[in-house]
């Protein structure tokens, strides 16, 4: 028994060793306190134990087994000026187009959000565009290490294809490097960067965590990006649940004229709630940012909380009621100007 004991230890470890992520190594900070990083507030996010009820407790919604919808059109090779143009792929992957630079966010083509073709979460859609048919991609935002935000294959794929410059959170470029992606460089929150001679970036603070196994959590930084362009200002949430960074946001930046917004991955509430936004908060964010057009992200793709594949975009409407009609909901694989 001890020995059945030990070699399973032993497979643990070595598949552990194997997916873990490079671990970030530098001075303490008021959010890494020279081994892990925290959130500016709490509550942290929920424990072990606090999984284990959740798996036990399970009340998945419903969703489609598969849905092969049609590719989108093909974006423009470039959108120029102070055009704005964004293209919805899926999950929290998404297209910006704006002052002659294509920008990506957290790009996933991979069938699993896992590091095995085998197990973890799948796709239950199809990637609204296919990857053939994107643009030349100057940039790709990778807002944090979770394999859904994080997904090699699809990064490889770009780097071979594209040479994008990847620009992510504390810790992530060692992860990038270990896969031969050389042009990679990493923020701190509130660092900034330019993109080119019109457009820059800043890492900005976002309720998160981090890890892609059980030995490197929160051993690299998480964030949100403000992209600031002729266009006007554009903020990508990423991953994130509610909380003061949304005011400080606001206050740096001013206006802003696009938001990309969280809206799946809600429930159950209790175990969810402090990383990432209800659709009903991020009804909350998009009245404080009062962005000229906010658009919901991560949904529909993913089955990775209990809401099923309907449930975010008809919270959503419920609650905005009649309140707005600049938070919209695009299609898998739309394109939009943003006017």
């Amino acid at each position: 028994m001890a020995g059945v004991l030990g070699s399973t230890v032993l497979i643990y470890l070595l598949i552990d060793h194997m997916i873990s992520a490079p671990h970030y190594h530098g001075p303490t900070t008021d959010h890494f306190d020279g081994r892990r990083f925290h959130n500016s507030e709490p509550p942290e996010r929920k424990g072990f134990l606090d999984a284990f009820r959740w798996q036990l407790m399970r009340k998945r919604g419903y969703w489609n087994q598969w849905t092969d919808s049609e590719p989108g059109v093909p974006p423009p090779k470039s959108v120029n000026g102070n055009d704005l143009r964004i293209t919805f792929i899926n999950h929290a992957t998404v297209l910006i187009q704006t002052a002659g630079i294509n920008i990506l966010t957290d790009p996933i083509w991979s069938h699993r959000a896992s590091p095995f073709s085998w197990v973890g979460p799948k796709r239950h859609r199809s990637p609204g565009l296919r990857f053939e048919d994107l643009p030349p991609i100057d940039v790709v935002f990778l807002s944090h290490n979770h394999y859904d935000h994080l997904d090699v294959g699809t990064l490889i794929r770009l780097e071979k294809e594209h040479q994008p410059r990847f620009v992510s959170a504390l810790g992530n470029r060692a992860l990038l490097q270990n896969h031969r992606i050389t042009d990679a460089i990493e923020l701190d929150w509130w660092d900034t960067t330019d993109l080119s001679d019109q457009v820059s970036v800043t890492c900005v603070p976002v309720k998160h965590f981090s890890g892609r196994s059980l030995s490197d959590m929160d051993r690299t930084l998480w964030c949100g990006f403000v992209i600031q362009a002729p266009a006007g200002n554009i903020f990508f949430a990423g991953d994130t649940a509610m909380g003061t960074h949304f005011t400080q946001i606001k206050d740096r930046f001013g206006e802003f004229r696009l938001a990309l917004l969280p809206i799946g991955a809600y429930l159950p509430g209790w175990f969810m709630h402090p990383v990432h936004l209800s659709p009903a908060e991020a009804v909350k964010v998009h009245q404080l940012l009062r962005p000229s057009v906010s658009v919901a992200i991560h949904f529909g793709t993913f089955a990775l909380g209990d809401d099923g594949e309907v449930d975010p975009v008809r919270d959503l409407r419920k609650a905005l009621g009649n309140q707005s009609s600049n938070f919209w909901v695009l299609e898998h694989g739309e394109g939009r100007d943003i006017v």
